[in-house]
């Protein structure tokens, strides 16, 4: 025989519950209004912002533009702090420490979702410890060539490495780089044979490209912007999804006929993840503003920049995506991690 309750303790069963519900319903919409507060309140004093890469970088400058305009808006002074080495990971490690009260930021760039494939340890967790806020815009790297070697076409550059395999070299700014891994995705779906060479930066690179020592090398736009305008060198292709701005006559890899090529260089704005959704909501609205104004749209344009314009959501989902494909390409490519 099934027990039934009593209908006083059922009603006191009820009770007990009706008066729990309105205890939580009280206790949300205090946390709620405590989220709103502080996202009104914010920011309370000095905003420090990471930039885990060298003074002078495009990451670097690209922060030192946008916060520049945010700060003034904000009414707070904001330093930038360039904490280098280890990939990035170290101004990372500091800014997933850090208080969650939206008063330290990390600016960093998509070797964000590099370093979980290339590093067999991490001291935090790329996609649990950050919230992505938003992406300030996209840099494409450009695949250039010395004007001697006769590549007028990303087709005569595949063909050349297909006659004689393993006889071209590629540059790079180190193991598991943004232009390592941009190379590795082209020639993996290209299906030829490279060496890579790498280095300390672009600027060494470059040079040895100029010299006729490295045969195709992926470079950030900025560094080879003059080499380029000099004619030293020849963009043949971009990796990014579409075309720079700033080379419309220059295909992407995949216009250029290789299919899965492309690979984004993009910088962003990331806080530890347990900052308040108020704060979070009011960063990207203060960041967005000055993306939108005309004098950060100009000096972007001039750094070669793409606006790359995204919602919180959509900019998490990214990363999400690139973590997965880097850990992919990196085992496809043979990669051994740090």
């Amino acid at each position: 025989h099934q027990r039934r309750l009593e209908p006083k303790t059922w009603g006191a069963k009820m009770r007990r519950l009706w008066g729990m519900w309105k205890l939580w319903v009280l206790a949300t919409a205090l946390l709620g209004l405590q989220d709103v507060a502080l996202g009104q309140s914010w920011p309370s004093k000095t905003i420090r912002v990471v930039v885990p890469f060298s003074a002078g970088s495009a990451t670097d400058i690209i922060a030192r533009a946008i916060f520049d305009k945010v700060s003034a808006e904000v009414r707070q002074p904001i330093i930038i702090e360039n904490k280098v080495g280890a990939g990035g990971t170290i101004g990372s490690a500091d800014v997933a420490r850090s208080e969650p009260d939206g008063h330290t930021i990390l600016l960093n760039s998509s070797s964000h979702t590099v370093t979980p494939a290339t590093y067999a340890s991490l001291p935090y967790d790329t996609l649990n410890d950050f919230a992505a806020i938003i992406p300030v815009g996209s840099l494409p790297n450009v695949l250039i060539v010395s004007k001697t070697k006769g590549y007028n076409t990303l087709k005569d550059l595949v063909e050349a490495a297909k006659a004689k395999p393993g006889s071209l070299n590629y540059g790079s700014a180190g193991p598991g780089s943004a232009s390592h891994l941009t190379a590795e995705r082209l020639r993996l779906s290209a299906k030829f044979e490279a060496v890579h060479v790498p280095f300390k930066g672009a600027p060494e690179v470059l040079r040895e490209v100029v010299a006729d020592r490295i045969d195709f090398y992926f470079s950030p736009l900025l560094p080879a912007r003059s080499l380029l305008a000099t004619g030293q060198l020849k963009a043949i292709a971009v990796s990014s999804g579409k075309r720079a701005a700033a080379l419309k006559d220059v295909p992407t890899t995949v216009e250029a006929g290789v299919p899965n090529s492309n690979y984004e260089f993009w910088v962003g704005v990331f806080v530890p993840a347990k900052t308040p959704k108020s704060i979070q909501e009011r960063l990207y609205a203060e960041i967005k503003k000055a993306l939108d104004s005309s004098e950060i749209k100009e000096r972007m344009s001039k750094l070669g920049a793409d606006p790359m314009p995204m919602t919180s959501a959509e900019f998490t989902k990214l990363v999400r995506d690139e973590v997965a494909m880097n850990k992919a390409l990196v085992k496809a490519a043979g990669i051994k991690p740090n």
